[in-house]
């Protein structure tokens, strides 16, 4: 996961709002929907993929009979990454939503 922050255009309410997206997924649906946010590329980008991560997340939870859901504990730490504006990459999703030019 990578470690370097992204671009100084990001405010901290664009922090904010990537954060609770991966914390509260239904956050990242309301951000997408808020003409004021989805126009944020750092907002746009977080919720896409928090959103992303969380039908994969409860996917593998359901096929593993809930045993996946520890999983969801590494969305916290997603979501800290996010607040301290830093690139949150996460493998295989990450790349699957710039394929597709989601975000």
């Amino acid at each position: 996961m990578s470690q370097e922050p992204m671009s100084a255009g990001i405010t901290d309410d664009d922090k904010l709002w990537a954060a609770l997206g991966y914390f509260l997924p239904l956050l990242a649906i309301v951000a997408l929907v808020m003409e004021d946010k989805k126009n944020r590329p750092y907002i746009k980008f977080n919720a896409i993929q928090s959103l992303v991560a969380s039908v994969v997340l409860s996917i593998l939870s359901t096929v593993t009979c809930g045993f996946g859901a520890v999983l969801f504990l590494v969305m916290l730490y997603w979501a800290y990454q996010a607040y301290q504006g830093q690139n949150v990459t996460i493998p295989v999703i990450t790349d699957f939503i710039k394929n597709q030019g989601w975000a």
